[in-house]
């Protein structure tokens, strides 16, 4: 399961609540979707953008949570999706623990993290060493190759 999104709050007295998302992926708050929290399984009824509060928060509406009361216990919850089977796209679950090589093969690391940044998205490599998500060109399943400036990477 991964991480999508959390409940930030309840919205009105008809069981609206805010979710605020961890993903650019909307499907996830799309009707019909379901997520997992800490108390089930939730199936999203509707959903509309929270325009007042700017991107990634989404106005929610799960089955069976019909009045405040109920949307209040479910203020804070973390939210999981099963992954979306996209061959294209790179999931950071896939990402942490992979090999990272530059072009002439020199390997350069392991991915530890993935930093969200304005930019570009980091691969946080262990040692420190940042590589922003557009310099990579290949990838497969436990191995990333990236095209980087030289001296971007310092492996002295």
């Amino acid at each position: 399961m991964l991480e999508v999104g959390r409940v930030v709050k309840p919205h009105g007295m008809s069981g609206e609540v805010v979710v605020e998302l961890i993903t650019n992926r909307d499907e996830r708050v799309a009707p019909g979707a379901l997520l997992h929290a800490g108390t089930g399984l939730l199936t999203v009824h509707r959903s509309r953008p929270f325009e007042a509060t700017g991107a990634g928060r989404w106005l929610v509406t799960f089955e069976g949570v019909g009045d405040r009361n109920a949307a209040e216990a479910l203020r804070g919850m973390v939210l999981h999706a099963e992954p979306i089977d996209d061959p294209g796209a790179l999931w950071v679950h896939q990402l942490i623990g992979a090999e990272v090589v530059d072009l002439a093969g020199q390997v350069l690391g392991t991915v530890q993290a993935v930093e969200a940044n304005p930019a570009s998205d980091l691969l946080v490599l262990a040692g420190g060493a940042l590589i922003p998500l557009r310099f990579v060109v290949d990838h497969r399943p436990g191995w990333i190759a990236v095209d980087i400036p030289l001296g971007l990477v310092d492996l002295a």
